[in-house]
């Protein structure tokens, strides 16, 4: 594919399949009605023709009724506990999971045993660990299980991974990522809060937002780490259990080599590139949802920056769902390829404490 080519299918959706006046909506549970729920996921849902936000779970019922009475398409707000009851379970067909990492796993294991698919937020879990024991009971169960990756249904990011596919940058050499953000200024002040308890989030700015650059690295070059080594550093007393910053590189086949930041205590950035030895292509920004993509690209001495429209990236993840849900093609990003970062990520830490380089299986 050629440049032109490329800036040509520009925001197409070239993952659909199915038309979706020609299925019935994937009627989601919505567990966790956290910021990014309200803010992010419900505004995507109401605005879905494949997706119905059909129940809204919390741990308060008058929190998701009340929220539920305000939602288009939802008929019922319940408790987590009415939840693992199967109260409403006849109104969803799916469930979105965006709860602490740490309490993925008990609900999938509810939603498998009624036989509903899944769409699990990142990471999958706590721990590998927890990881593999979720994705067995999904595939034990027979439902489909999602990890939520939005940057593989971004456009900017598929029309990166086009251009490399096809050669434009030549051989791949080198891939380079970084996310940052103040948490404590952007997300949320309080220091108590589950990202900076190692027991609910299982890590922190690797696990919350490293895996961003992480997993679009896997993506745009379509091949996994052989070895990874990492630092992590803690400047702020609110990053007592969890690691503030992380540095960390990787060894891919072929020679390729990665180096990836996050920092939950820097100014706002994010970007991918890759560069080959024809050319380069670089999103910038790159994962925060609330701004437009621009593609970048240089071979030989032409260089430009392409402008995308802006999508909203929610939107895309949930309607791709559901249409791997209601057609016949495979879904992808599964559970195995969650359980991959997983692995990954803990062989990062594994290497920041030893301060060697370690081999992935």
């Amino acid at each position: 594919m050629d440049l032109e080519t490329a800036i040509g299918n520009g925001c197409a959706r070239d993952w659909e399949t199915v038309d979706p006046k020609d299925i019935d909506p994937v009627r989601f549970a919505v567990i966790g009605l956290g910021w990014f729920t309200k803010g992010r996921a419900l505004p995507a849902l109401e605005a879905s023709e494949r997706c119905v936000p059909s129940v809204l779970v919390s741990g308060s019922a008058g929190k998701a009724q009340t929220l539920a009475d305000d939602t288009d398409g939802a008929i019922r707000g319940i408790t987590y506990d009415q939840f693992h009851d199967g109260v409403a379970s006849d109104a969803y067909d799916a469930v979105y999971i965006v709860t602490p990492n740490a309490l993925h796993l008990e609900y999938v294991e509810t939603a498998a045993a009624q036989g509903k698919h899944v769409l699990c937020e990142k990471p999958m879990e706590r721990s590998s660990e927890r990881a593999r024991e979720l994705e067995s009971v999904a595939t034990s169960a027979g439902v489909e299980l999602m990890i939520a990756y939005r940057m593989h249904t971004e456009p900017a990011v598929r029309r990166a991974r086009e251009l490399v596919e096809d050669g434009y940058v030549g051989t791949p050499m080198a891939v380079d990522g970084e996310m940052s953000q103040r948490l404590l200024d952007r997300i949320n002040p309080d220091p108590d809060q589950w990202r900076l308890n190692e027991e609910l989030a299982g890590g922190g700015a690797l696990f919350d937002i490293g895996i961003y650059p992480l997993n679009t690295a896997r993506f745009l070059l379509n091949m996994d780490p052989v070895a990874v080594t990492g630092t992590t550093s803690s400047t702020h007393d609110a990053f007592d259990d969890v690691d503030e910053t992380v540095s960390f590189a990787l060894r891919f086949p072929n020679s390729v080599t990665g180096r990836c930041y996050a920092s939950h205590n820097a100014r706002q950035a994010s970007s991918i590139t890759v560069t080959g030895t024809e050319g380069q292509v670089r999103v910038e920004p790159a994962f925060f949802q609330d701004q437009r993509r621009t593609l970048h690209v240089s071979r030989g001495d032409g260089r430009a920056s392409i402008e995308l429209d802006p999508v909203d990236q929610m939107l895309e993840e949930f309607d791709y769902f559901a249409d791997r849900v209601r057609g016949s093609a495979e879904l992808y990003p599964d559970g195995e390829h969650g359980i991959d970062d997983m692995e990954i990520m803990e062989t990062i830490y594994e290497g920041a404490e030893g301060g060697r380089w370690i081999s992935l299986k």
